[in-house]
C-alpha cells in the first residue's frame, strides 16, 4: 500500500501500577528493546510511537505486530526481554489496536491528537502482567 494511503498518529501506551523496580520497553522491529523504563515509586510509565492508518483500517508501523488477517496489537517487554538481565521477569504484554473505536481514530487525524490506551501493569499474583491485557481506558489527548 502507498504511503500516501496512509495517515500517521502516535499512540501513547500508559503503564498504570507497574511492578516497582521491574523494566519495561517498547519492542522494537528487531525485537530489542526500545526506550527502557523502570517505575521506582509506583508512577505510570508511558511510550509513545508513532503508527500510520490505512484505509480499512489497518495498522502499519515499526512496532506494529499481526496475527492473523485482522489482529494488530503492541508488544511491551518487561524485564529480561526490556533489557534487565538480573531481572526475575521475562514477559511480554500484548495490547491490541485492531479494536480501537473508528470514531476515536477519525478524531485522532482530525486534530492530530494522541490515542492513549491505558493498561494495569500489574497482574492479581502482584506480578507484572503478561500476556494480552485489556485497556482500562482508551481516550484522546491533545499535543
Amino acid at each position: 500500500m502507498a504511503k500516501a494511503d496512509q495517515i500517521a498518529i502516535t499512540l501513547r501506551i500508559i503503564i498504570e501500577q507497574p511492578v516497582i523496580g521491574v523494566r519495561h520497553s517498547l519492542q522494537a522491529k528487531d525485537d530489542q528493546p526500545l526506550d527502557p523504563k523502570t517505575s521506582q515509586t509506583g508512577e505510570p510509565l508511558s511510550f509513545d510511537l508513532p503508527i500510520r492508518i490505512a484505509p480499512g483500517p489497518k495498522f502499519i508501523g515499526d512496532q506494529v505486530r499481526r496475527e492473523g488477517p485482522v489482529r494488530r496489537f503492541l508488544y511491551i517487554r518487561i524485564g529480561q526481554l526490556a533489557g534487565d538481565p538480573a531481572s526475575d521477569w521475562s514477559r511480554r504484554m500484548k495490547i491490541d489496536i485492531h479494536d480501537l473505536d473508528a470514531a476515536l481514530l477519525a478524531r485522532a487525524i482530525e486534530t492530530q491528537g494522541i490515542i492513549e490506551i491505558t493498561v494495569n501493569g500489574t497482574g492479581k499474583d502482584g506480578s507484572p502482567a503478561c500476556a494480552t491485557v485489556p485497556p482500562i481506558r482508551r481516550q484522546l489527548a491533545e499535543r
